[in-house]
């Protein structure tokens, strides 16, 4: 069974940090692009990051660029979200996400990484919620 599992979210004070971790079981994770999505109550699920299944290149958001990280541990079949200097605007639910087919070339994952109808397997989310 293909699935992904997410953990490490929690409450955490403005200016924390949190570790997202997400576990794959049924598939090897380093053969997909792997994304991070989020979603706040009443808003639109928004891309945060991706990690590319070719060389590991990676992707943010302009509003979590230079505080989060997102890596992968092909030994631990498990792609990472480090979050740090967190803001209460990063409070939601945490997805990650794999895509099955994903784009060759650096140029079109920049166009493409953000959009979530392009990832076909899902997480069941983890809250993080950033409050003093």
């Amino acid at each position: 069974q293909v699935q992904l599992v997410e953990s490490g979210g929690g409450l955490v004070q403005p200016g924390g940090s949190l570790r997202l971790s997400c576990a794959a079981s049924g598939f090897t994770l380093d053969y997909y692009a792997i994304g991070w999505f989020r979603q706040a109550p009443g808003k639109e699920r928004e891309g945060v990051s991706c990690i590319s299944s070719s060389d590991g290149s990676t992707y943010y958001a302009d509003s979590v660029k230079g505080r989060f990280t997102i890596s992968r541990d092909n030994a631990k079949n498990t792609v990472y979200l480090q979050m740090n200097s967190l803001k209460p605007e990063d409070t939601a639910v945490y997805y990650c996400a794999a895509a099955t087919t994903s784009p060759n070339t650096a140029m079109k994952y920049g166009s493409w990484w953000y959009k979530d109808g392009q990832y076909d397997t899902w997480g069941q989310g983890t809250q993080v919620t950033v409050s003093s």
